[in-house]
């Protein structure tokens, strides 16, 4: 059991579930349950697919990283073939669950796992571009509530989308600052640069920006029916210069510390604007 949620990254997965239920409770006008059971389930399917796949494809590769070497295939757990059909089974699964409440909640789906899989996940040893290209999926699953609910993409679920892009690339440089010896082991290229430089550090600190600037739009009336009143826009705004100071205490003290706080900060972050979003939508 424990190789099984190793080998699917359950708390990742969870992680993703709380996005996609927050997206759909931003966008639906009743809730039905049997509606947000099937997209927790379907999004849980194609999260532990994506993980799974990418596990066999870095199989190699893990094994030469203190962090990964003692994941299920590496350490010889798992066969390549049990984890093949786990995340199989998983990908029809979602697919499958997604279709059933619409068809754009699957297409979504099966181009998160497309993506993170087929694209992602061979260019993290070519290019640090492989983190823009791993946002996309990444920033799917917020958004995916929201079309779950409504069976249509716009601008609403486009800013849901955007929010959750931008935020990755701080929090996914932080991590691949305090990592960066173990992943230079695999071969990874992950900081924007490549290094653990200034140049770095200033594209966490304007992206952490970006994604602040990004999340109170709602406020302004902009957005649609996804809409944020002014109490709820000051309160992430606040978490977001919370986030903001972690970042240039990295740009500040180029230090694995301060990575590290940073990466907990933006998960704190992510977690707690997405509360305040839907708290908004049902008390205001």
């Amino acid at each position: 059991m424990s190789d099984f949620k190793e080998i699917t990254k359950m708390r990742l997965a969870l992680s993703v579930v709380f996005s996609s239920v927050a997206g759909y409770l931003l966008g639906v006008d009743t809730v039905d349950f049997k509606t947000l059971i099937l997209l927790a389930l379907g999004g849980y399917f194609m999260v532990g697919a994506s993980n799974a796949f990418n596990q066999i494809i870095e199989k190699d590769l893990d094994a030469l990283m203190d962090r990964t070497k003692n994941r299920p295939i590496p350490a010889e757990r798992m066969s390549v073939t049990t984890a093949f059909i786990i995340a199989t089974v998983f990908t029809l699964l979602g697919i499958i669950i997604l279709y059933s409440i619409n068809k754009q909640t699957a297409m979504f789906g099966a181009i998160s796992i497309f993506l993170y899989t087929c694209v992602y996940t061979p260019l993290k040893t070519k290019t640090p571009l492989s983190v823009f290209v791993g946002a996309i999926p990444g920033a799917i699953p917020f958004m995916l509530g929201w079309v779950a609910a409504t069976d249509d993409f716009g601008i609403e679920p486009g800013t849901l989308f955007a929010l959750q892009f931008f935020w990755q690339f701080p929090h996914f440089w932080a991590i691949g600052w305090f990592l960066y010896e173990d992943y230079k082991k695999g071969g990874f290229f992950m900081l924007p640069t490549g290094k653990q430089d200034k140049g770095t550090a200033v594209q966490t600190v304007m992206y952490t920006i970006w994604t602040i600037l990004v999340s109170i739009i709602p406020v302004f009336g902009f957005t649609g029916s996804l809409q944020l009143s002014i109490v709820a826009a000051i309160l992430v705004f606040i978490l977001g210069l919370g986030m903001l100071y972690y970042a240039i205490r990295l740009f500040k003290e180029m230090t694995e510390k301060a990575a590290k706080q940073l990466m907990l900060a933006s998960v704190s972050y992510i977690t707690l604007v997405q509360i305040v979003y839907v708290i908004d939508k049902f008390i205001r």
